[in-house]
This record gives C-alpha cells, structure tokens and sequence, in this order.
C-alpha cells in the first residue's frame, strides 16, 4: 500500500474510514482576495475558517461539526459559493436594529398621546377551514460530488489543529437519517402517501378554495341586480349581452348583432335548417343502396345503348 501524502498543493489530505469504503478531503486555512480585503465587516473571518474541497455529496453541518468536534467548538458550516450570502443575511446589523427600536419607541409615545378611542364590536367572521398538508419527512441535502464547505471555529487555536496531518483515518459520523441506497429509497416511498391521506388532502384544499371563492364574489364590486353608480353619481354603462344586460345589472347597450339584426343571439351557434336523418343507420340498409345503385346503373348503361342504336339507324351518329 503506497503512503500518502500528508500534504498536497497547499492543502492538508483528511483521509475519512467509511464502514466499507475510504473517502478523502482536502483542507487548507481560508483566505481573502485582493478585492474583498477592502470590504469592511469580512463574512469569512481569516485566521478562524476552514476551507474544505471534495466534501462527500451526502454530508450534512451536523456530521461535518462532529468529525471535526475533537479540533475545537465550530461555530457554523457554510456548504459552496452561497456561503458568503447566507452568512450575510444571519449577520447582526446594529445600525438596522437601532432604527427599528426608535421606531417602535416613537409609535409608542404617539399611542400614548393619542386618547384612546372606543373599539367597534367587530363580527366574527367565518374561519377558513385548513387544508390537510401532504407528509413531507425530511432528507439530507445532496451537494455536488466534489463539493466546498467553510467551517468557522470559535478560535484559532481550532484552526491549527484541524490542519495538523492527521496519523490515521478519521472515521465519519454516524447518524439515523438514511444514507446511499435507503436514502433514495425512502424519498421514493415518501413521495407516494397511502391514498387516504391523499384523499383527505385534496378534499380539505377544495373546501378551502371554495370558501375563498365564495368570498371573493362577496367582496367583488359586481353585483347581480345592482347599478354600478361612481362617486359623481354616474351610472357605469357597459356593453352586456344581447339585450344590454350589464354586469352590475343597471343600464346597458344592446349589442352590435342585436342592433343589426334585431335578433338575440345565442352561445351556440344553431342553424335553422332541420337536421336531416340518416337514411343509412344499420348495415343491410347500406348493402341496399349499394345494389340498388348498381341496378340504376345497369339500367341507365342498357337505356343508353338503346338510345346510340338508334342514332345508328336514323343514320345521325356521327362519331368522328
């Protein structure tokens, strides 16, 4: 067995034990760039993180927080390039957090200023039913073979003896969320519920989308029955149907059909001729208009061989 490198491009080799397999990650202390060493308040705090290349696709913060446990306290893991942005939404911005309190204490004194006003009996309005959510387990998320990870510890003395040469292999975490084969296995059961459940999804979603249509048409401003009158006391006036039948149900104008023709239309199209039946319905009919057509034309072929032997012999066919 050839011995490995302890040290390889700049990079510590970590080799990790699997129960029946060896997997190899490579790490190196974390360094800016030129270009963002001008920006203030660094996300990636040089001397404290840990840059991780070919990172197991199936590995989770949890396992990666334990398998480097004995190094020192890691404060938070960041998987690839989206690291920098979810380390700055979960930054403390004090400036922000000092405006929000001045705000609040300045509504609070309006409120208190303010004299306090009787409260309207509200009507208890009808509560939407819930809809019945489909089970949704939780897997670990997959990452890109040869993926990259930062580890931020608490200090830098963690930092050091993470990229000390380990002596021998480091077995990786055990954890009760499925792994490999069972993991797919499970997402594929769990993406199928037994159909009761399913059934007892889709029943509650459309109670809940009945109610909100029901709703809706209460809020609408269309009503059947009544004019739609604006805040000058103008009646809307809007092309409706045949007869001029608006939205609103106030005054409309008759259609431009109507008006033309005098007649009301119709949604569907009906034609004023009477349908005509079929005279062929039943096979032994059509056997019988096929020979009766072959009999006429029998009998039209035999009328007008008669009819040129008789041009022959009145001696006025002429064919050429």
């Amino acid at each position: 067995m050839s011995i490995l490198p302890k040290c390889l491009s700049g990079f510590t080799v970590i080799p990790i034990a699997y129960p029946s397999s060896s997997h190899f990650i490579y790490a190196r202390a974390h360094t800016t760039s030129k270009s963002k060493t001008s920006k203030p308040n660094n996300i990636l705090p040089e001397g404290r993180t840990l840059f991780l290349v070919n990172v197991p696709p199936d590995a989770t913060e949890r396992e990666l927080m334990l398998l480097f446990k004995s190094c020192g306290t890691v404060e938070r893991v960041l998987f690839d390039s989206n690291s920098a942005d979810a380390l700055a939404e979960h930054a403390p911005d004090s400036d922000s957090d000092s405006d929000e309190e001045m705000v609040e204490d300045a509504e609070k004194a309006d409120t208190e200023a303010r004299p306090r006003k009787k409260r309207k009996l509200q009507t208890s309005e009808p509560t939407p039913p819930e809809v019945i959510p489909l089970p949704s387990p939780s897997f670990r998320t997959l990452h890109k073979t040869g993926s990259c990870a930062h580890l931020i510890f608490l200090d830098s003395s963690s930092l050091a003896k993470a990229l000390s040469s380990p002596t021998s292999s480091k077995a990786w975490p055990s954890s009760e969320e499925p792994r490999g084969l069972s993991h797919y296995m499970a997402k594929y059961d769990a993406e199928r519920p037994p159909l009761d459940t399913i059934r007892a999804h889709a029943d509650s979603f459309m109670e809940r989308f009945e109610f909100d249509l029901s709703k809706s048409k209460q809020e609408a401003k269309y009503r059947k029955g009544e004019a739609i009158v604006d805040e000058d006391g103008f009646t809307l006036v809007t092309r409706g149907g045949a007869y001029g039948q608006t939205l609103g149900g106030g005054v409309g104008v008759a259609s431009k059909k109507f008006m033309l023709t005098g007649k009301a239309g119709s949604r569907r199209k009906k034609d004023n001729k009477k349908e005509k039946e079929k005279e062929v319905f039943y096979a032994f009919q059509k056997a019988e208009k096929q020979r009766k057509a072959m009999l006429d034309l029998r009998k039209n072929f035999e009328a007008d061989k008669e009819r040129v032997e008789k041009l022959k012999e009145s001696r006025r066919f002429k064919p050429y």
